[in-house]
């Protein structure tokens, strides 16, 4: 293969991988290079696939669960307190693992990991009472 056929079948793959997102964070490897010499595409697809540039799994320590056109947030300062105070007293020997907004019927909640390994939600109201403890997250 001629040399500038070369130069613009690499072009061509880089743009189409800049254009798709992938270049980004990804390293040029012998793969990328071994398919813009050979105009493979299965070596691009594999490249893609093997660059760790997949999406990053839901964080739940960040809160973000949207439910009623509601997105959770985490909560903060003296009501993140009041909270995780209130739950606490409700599972005792409990750890609270986050407290935020509710969007599904309460005002606020509290993920915990129950002494015995369990999960729990613990429903508070605006008046920081518990409501409820509903059984997993």
């Amino acid at each position: 293969m001629k040399t500038p056929r070369k130069s613009v079948l690499a072009a061509s793959v880089i743009g189409a991988m800049a254009a798709g997102g992938l270049f980004g964070a990804t390293v040029l490897t012998p793969a990328v290079s071994s398919a813009a010499t050979t105009g493979s595409a299965a070596a691009t697809s594999s490249t893609a696939q093997s660059s760790g540039t997949a999406a990053a799994p839901h964080d739940p320590t960040k809160g973000g669960h949207s439910a009623n056109g509601i997105t959770e947030a985490l909560l903060t300062g003296d009501t993140a307190t009041k909270v995780k105070a209130a739950a606490t007293a409700a599972v005792p020997g409990g750890t609270i693992q986050r407290v935020e907004n509710d969007a599904e019927g309460s005002t606020y909640e509290a993920h915990m990991t129950k002494a015995d390994g369990s999960q729990v939600t613990v429903k508070v109201d605006a008046s920081f009472k518990v409501t409820s403890v509903e059984a997993g997250h």
